[in-house]
C-alpha cells in the first residue's frame, strides 16, 4: 500500500484504516451522500491525512460501489471479506496484510470532523506505554440529554486514563443529581468517542475472541477487551466529534460546511 502525503518519522509505524460499509441502517448509504460535493467519506478519508503520526491512510470495504468512491477521489483502498461481522474484523483483515505496521488506528467513516490531532493523542497513548496494548478517545459531557441518551456511549477511567467500564447508562450515577454536576472541574462525565488505536498483534487477537457477556449486553464491543482483562488507555480532547447517524445529523454537517465554505454553495 502507497501513500503519497509526507509523514514525520514516529516512534511506531502507525496506518489508519476506515472500515466502510454501504448499508445503514438510519441512513442509507450515508459514507456516500455527497450534498457538500464531496461524499461523506472523502471528508473522513482527508481529515484522517491530516494526521501527523500515522503513516498512511487506507480504506476498508466490502462493496464495489465503496471502492469505486475511494478510487474515484484517489484515495487508498481495499477490499475486504463480505462476511466479517464488525468493523472491528474488516480492520484486521488489513492489519494481516500490513505486515510492517505496529500500531493500527480504527476510524470510522462516519466522523468528518475528527482532527489529526486527535488521532495522534491515540497513537502516541501506545507510543508512550509500551505495555499499552488500546487506547481511545473521550470528551466532557456537559449535557443532560447527552447524558441521559443511550446513543451516548458514556466512559469512566481512573488517574492514570486506564478505562474502568463504558455504558451507554449515565455512569458514574450520581446517588443525589445536581446540575452543578455537569460543570464539574475536572469533568465527571465522559462521552466515549469510537475511535480506536491497537497494537497490530493485539487487534488480530481481540478479533479471534468471541463476544463477552458484559459486550452482548450493552453491545459495545470495547467492553471484550476490559472483561478479557486488558487494559484500554483513554485520552481527552475538549470536544466531542460529530459522528454522521442520521438525516439530521448530515444536514447539520452539510450546512456547517456551507458557512464555511460560501464558494460551495
Amino acid at each position: 500500500m502507497s501513500q503519497p502525503a509526507q509523514r514525520l518519522k514516529t516512534l511506531c509505524r502507525s496506518w489508519i484504516v476506515i472500515p466502510a460499509r454501504l448499508a445503514s441502517s438510519r441512513l442509507p448509504q450515508k459514507l456516500l451522500l455527497s450534498e457538500t460535493g464531496k461524499p461523506l467519506l472523502q471528508h473522513t478519508y482527508e481529515a484522517a491525512l491530516q494526521s501527523r503520526r500515522a503513516l498512511g491512510v487506507c480504506v476498508a470495504t466490502d462493496h464495489p460501489r465503496i471502492f469505486d468512491a475511494v478510487r474515484s477521489f484517489g484515495g487508498n483502498v481495499e477490499m475486504t471479506s463480505p462476511h466479517a461481522p464488525s468493523g472491528t474484523d474488516r480492520v484486521a483483515e488489513i492489519a494481516r496484510r500490513l505486515t510492517e505496521v505496529e500500531i493500527i488506528v480504527n476510524l470510522q467513516g462516519d466522523e468528518p470532523e475528527i482532527s489529526g490531532e486527535a488521532i495522534d493523542l491515540a497513537i502516541s497513548l501506545l507510543e508512550e506505554n509500551p505495555t499499552a496494548v488500546m487506547s481511545t478517545l473521550a470528551a466532557p459531557i456537559r449535557t443532560r440529554e447527552c447524558l441521559d441518551d443511550p446513543a451516548c456511549v458514556k466512559v469512566t477511567f481512573d488517574n492514570q486514563r486506564r478505562a474502568l467500564y463504558f455504558s451507554r447508562s449515565p455512569i458514574p450515577h450520581p446517588r443525589r443529581w445536581d446540575e452543578a454536576l455537569l460543570q464539574a472541574e475536572p469533568p465527571l462525565f465522559y462521552q466515549h468517542l469510537g475511535l480506536y488505536a491497537y497494537r497490530r498483534e493485539f487487534l488480530l487477537h481481540l478479533a479471534a475472541m468471541p463476544p463477552s457477556r458484559l459486550e452482548q449486553a450493552e453491545m459495545l464491543e470495547q467492553l471484550r477487551v476490559l472483561e478479557a482483562g486488558y487494559e484500554i488507555l483513554v485520552g481527552v480532547i475538549s470536544r466531542p466529534t460529530i459522528g454522521i447517524d442520521t438525516a439530521e445529523n448530515y444536514r447539520a454537517f452539510v450546512e456547517k460546511h456551507r458557512r464555511s465554505r460560501p464558494q460551495d454553495e
